[in-house]
């Protein structure tokens, strides 16, 4: 299965948006999540590779089936204050495809660069 960024950024951002008591686990579902346009199993995969990067806090041993999510870690939440900005990623996805390459490290680096412009060009102060 190949990673999709757009599908990454969406768990991310839906995550975020989960409103939850601290230190409280949840398991769910990949279908639980409401992302339309993807099978269960490509949101599992991703999941699972924001897991293993580090951007997700999943309180321990993941169940066999289904998903088990605590919080995102600061790499997390970093990422997505990076790429939450519609126009900001639609940018970020378009220098990233010009540039024929796609790694969560280059397209965060990339998104805050167009954050810091648009923050450049919103105060007039160079970041």
């Amino acid at each position: 299965m190949q990673r999709d960024m757009d599908l990454l950024r969406e768990i991310l951002l839906k995550l975020e948006g989960m409103n939850q008591q601290a230190n409280a686990i949840l398991t769910f579902k990949a279908g639980d999540l409401g992302i339309e346009g993807f099978t269960d199993d490509q949101v599992i995969y991703h999941f699972r590779l924001l897991a293993d990067e580090g951007y997700i806090d999943q309180g321990g041993r993941p169940p066999l089936s289904g998903l088990m999510f605590r919080q995102l870690t600061w790499k997390g939440h970093d990422f997505a204050d990076s790429v939450r900005d519609s126009e900001i990623w639609r940018k970020t996805r378009g220098g990233a495809l010009a540039a024929g390459g796609w790694t969560l490290d280059l397209i965060k680096d990339l998104a805050k660069g167009y954050v810091r412009k648009k923050l450049s060009d919103t105060t007039g102060i160079e970041l």
